[in-house]
C-alpha cells in the first residue's frame, strides 16, 4: 500500500546538474563545526542545481536527460516524490532525484546495480564519475543507478551553512558544540529532522526501483552504503539479485566504534613505516614525533603565515590539534596520500606545517557530507547504542573523545527518536554477497566484515592486505564486483589477486621516495626560485 501510494506521486525531471565529484567513505570529509563530532572545519554546503519540471511522464520509462561532471555520456535522469513522513501520506512531499548511467550493451532490462554513497551524507549522484569507474565492467550488461538519499544532494539537502571563514584561520578549538547544533537545526526547521534515518531511505530507493521498472537490483555499498544495503537485504529481498558490502559497516557496530577504528589506521600507519627500512631510516622517531606535535597543540592553537596550499598566497594559518588529527586521518583513505604522512608529520614537528596542508586541503573542497541528514542517521540509530565500555575507551582517544562529545551535544538539539532494537540485529540472508575489507582501513577495520558475516548463508569475505577504505577502488575488486554481477553466485569468486601490494613507497622528502643526497639537497635549494612560495619541506 505504501509503495502504491508513493507510485502515484513520481515524476520525473530534467535535470541539467553541474555536478562537483567527492570521496564516498564513511567520513571521508571533516565538518566544520564539531557538531557532529569528528569535525575541523565549516560545514560543506553541497552546491549542486537541479532544474525540475513537474510535467508526469510515463512511471517506467525516464526520458529526461542529463549530464555530470566526469562522465561524458548523456544520462537519464528524474525523481519520485514521496512523504517526507511515510506515516503523514498526506503532509509535506520531497524529491527523492536519481540518475541513471545506461548499459553499454544493455543485456538485460530488467535489472540494474544500485550504487549506494557513504557518509552518512555524501551524495551519490555527486559520485557519478567515481562510481562510473569503479563500476565500468559492470555497466557493459547492468544499467547503474544511483539516488540521492533523502537529505543529501538534490533530495532535499539536509546542510547548513557556518558562513563566510577563511578554513585555514578559523580556530576549531573555540567551537560551542551545542550553539553551532542548535544553529544548524534552526536554519532545517522547515524540514522534520526526524524523517531523515536509514529506514525511511531504503523506503525511498525501492520507491524509485519501482517506479523505473527494475525487476531485481544488484547492490553496492560502500561505507555507511554498507548499512543501506544491509537494510535492504533485509526489507526487499525478493527485489535483490546479488550485494557487494565495501568498507563494512556491520548492523551490530554503533558508529561511535569508528574512534577505535581510526586510532587502529594510526598505529597501522607508524608500524609500517618502523618496518619499511627506507621510512624508519629516515623517520626512526615518528610516533613520537607525531606525540610531540600534538603534545605542542594541546598547550594551544599555533597561529603564523603560510602559503594556501591551493592558491600559493599568504594566508594566516591557525593550526589546531583538531585540524592536525583531521589532515592525518583524511590521508590514511586512501594508499597514494597515506605515502605522504610520515614526511609531513617529522616537518610538523621541525615547526614546518606547509606540507601538513597539502594533506589538510583534500578535505576543504566543500562537496562533502551534508551535516543535517549526517545527525540525523546518527542521532536516531547509533548514539543510544553507546555502552558504559565505549565511553570508558573514549576517554584514553583524543578522537573518541572529541566524537562522543560532539555527538552527544548534536543529538541533544536534534531530538530523534531511537530506532527499535531490532535495527541492530545481524541481518539473515541467502542472497550472493561478496564482503570486501581493507587490511589497512583507517575506518572498517576487516573485524567489522567478519561481524557482518555472521548470519549470511552465501557469502565470501576477501580482505585485501594492503588496501585501505573502499577495496574495489584500489584494487582487482571492481573485477570480482564485475563477476558476481555476471554470474549471480559467489561461489568461484576468488580473491588471490587482492595480495598485489598496491601500496605506494613512503615520500622521504616532498618529492621523491628516494633519499636525497647532500648535494642533490643542497643543488636543489639553490636552484629554487626565490620568487615563488615554498610548498615543499625543509631539508
Amino acid at each position: 500500500m505504501r509503495d502504491s501510494m508513493t507510485h502515484r506521486k513520481s515524476h520525473n525531471a530534467s535535470a541539467c546538474v553541474a555536478i562537483k565529484r567527492s570521496n564516498t567513505g564513511w567520513h571521508k570529509r571533516i565538518s566544520t563545526s564539531k557538531i557532529i563530532g569528528l569535525s575541523t572545519l565549516m560545514l560543506a554546503m553541497c552546491s549542486a542545481t537541479v532544474w525540475a519540471s513537474d510535467k508526469p511522464t510515463p512511471p517506467t520509462t525516464p526520458t529526461n536527460t542529463c549530464y555530470v561532471e566526469g562522465v561524458s555520456d548523456r544520462l537519464q535522469c528524474g525523481f519520485v516524490t514521496v512523504p517526507e513522513n511515510p506515516n503523514q501520506p498526506d503532509g509535506k512531499q520531497i524529491q527523492v532525484h536519481y540518475v541513471v548511467l545506461p548499459a553499454v550493451k544493455n543485456a538485460n532490462h530488467e535489472e540494474a546495480l544500485l550504487a549506494i554513497a557513504g557518509g552518512p551524507g555524501q551524495s551519490a549522484i555527486d559520485n557519478a564519475a567515481s562510481f562510473n569507474t569503479v563500476l565500468n565492467k559492470v555497466r557493459q550488461q547492468r544499467d547503474i543507478l544511483l539516488i540521492d538519499q533523502r537529505g543529501t544532494g538534490r533530495s532535499n539537502l539536509l546542510n547548513c551553512d557556518a558562513g563566510p571563514q577563511s578554513l585555514l584561520a578559523f580556530n576549531d578549538d573555540n567551537v560551542d558544540s551545542l550553539a553551532e547544533a542548535q544553529k544548524c537545526r534552526d536554519q532545517l526547521a522547515g524540514s522534520d529532522v526526524t524523517q531523515y534515518g536509514s529506514l525511511n531511505a531504503v523506503k525511498d530507493f525501492e520507491a524509485v526501483r519501482a517506479h523505473l521498472g527494475y525487476k531485481k537490483l544488484h547492490l553496492y555499498g560502500i561505507s555507511y552504503g554498507t548499512r543501506m544495503a544491509q537494510l535492504y537485504m533485509r526489507l526487499y529481498p525478493e527485489h535483490l539479485a546479488t550485494v557487494t558490502l565495501d568498507g563494512i559497516v556491520p548492523m551490530q557496530q554503533s558508529v561511535l566504534e569508528i574512534g577505535s577504528a581510526i586510532e587502529r589506521g594510526f598505529d597501522l600507519l607508524f608500524k609500517d613505516c618502523q618496518e619499511t627500512a627506507a621510512c624508519h631510516a629516515k623517520f626512526p622517531e615518528l610516533k613520537a614525533e607525531f606525540d610531540q606535535v600534538v603534545a605542542r597543540l594541546t598547550e594551544g592553537p599555533i597561529m603564523e603565515q603560510v602559503h594556501d596550499p591551493v592558491t600559493g598566497e599568504k594566508t594566516l594559518l591557525t593550526m589546531t590539534r583538531a585540524k592536525f588529527y583531521g589532515a592525518i586521518r583524511m590521508a590514511l583513505y586512501q594508499t597514494n596520500v597515506r605515502a605522504l604522512v610520515p614526511h609531513a608529520i617529522h616537518q610538523a614537528a621541525k615547526g614546518n606545517y606547509q606540507p601538513l596542508l597539502g594533506l589538510y586541503a583534500l578535505t576543504t573542497d566543500g562537496a562533502g557530507m551534508a551535516m543535517g541528514m549526517h545527525a540525523s542517521v546518527v542521532c536516531g540509530e547509533d548514539i543510544h547504542r553507546i555502552t558504559p565500555a565505549m565511553r570508558e575507551q573514549a576517554k584514553t582517544s583524543y578522537v573518541g573523545k572529541t566524537m562522543l562529545e560532539s555527538l552527544e551535544a548534536s543529538c541533544s538539539v536534534w531530538k530523534v527518536p531511537p530506532v527499535d532494537a531490532s535495527f541492530s540485529e545481524p541481518i539473515k540472508s541467502d542472497i550472493p554477497t561478496l564482503l570486501l575489507s581493507g587490511e589497512i582501513d583507517p575506518a572498517t577495520p576487516p573485524s567489522w566484515g567478519e561481524l557482518a558475516m555472521e548470519k549470511l548463508t552465501n557469502a565470501k569475505h576477501f580482505i585485501a592486505p594492503y588496501a585501505t577504505h573502499g577495496v574495489a577502488y584500489q584494487s582487482c575488486a571492481n573485477n570480482l564486483v564485475a563477476e558476481l554481477v555476471r554470474t549471480g553466485s559467489v561461489k568461484d569468486l576468488d580473491g588471490e589477486c587482492l595480495k598485489k601490494d598496491v601500496r605506494r613507497s613512503f615520500y622521504l622528502n616532498a618529492s621523491s621516495v628516494e633519499p636525497l643526497t647532500t648535494e642533490a639537497a643542497t643543488n636543489s635549494a639553490k636552484d629554487k626560485p626565490k620568487d615563488k612560495p615554498s610548498t615543499g619541506a625543509k631539508e
